[in-house]
């Protein structure tokens, strides 16, 4: 659902993907938790060179950052930052 809101469409968020990419790779599906994780670390990428900063959550449809919430832009993002590392050393 697209309300404009934190939780809703088109917001991605760290944790979120980061269980994700673990539950694929447990079940066997490894290319797709690949994808997830490379389309992750593209966005937190792409953002970050663009401003310098990494957020609580990204427009996961446009790989941008993501809207509504309550707090301001931040460098560094505790579980973005976490998550990203994370998914960064799993690549191949």
């Amino acid at each position: 659902m697209n309300s404009g809101q934190q939780w809703d469409c088109p917001n991605g968020w760290a944790p979120l993907q980061w269980i994700a990419v673990a539950g694929l790779r447990r079940f066997g599906l490894h290319d797709l938790a690949e994808e997830i994780a490379r389309r992750w670390v593209a966005t937190v990428d792409a953002a970050y060179r663009s401003t310098g900063l990494l957020f609580e959550k990204y427009d996961i449809e446009n790989g941008s950052v993501g809207a509504g919430g309550e707090y301001a832009p931040q460098i560094g993002f505790g579980w973005t930052n976490g998550v990203t590392a994370d998914l960064i050393d799993s690549l191949h």
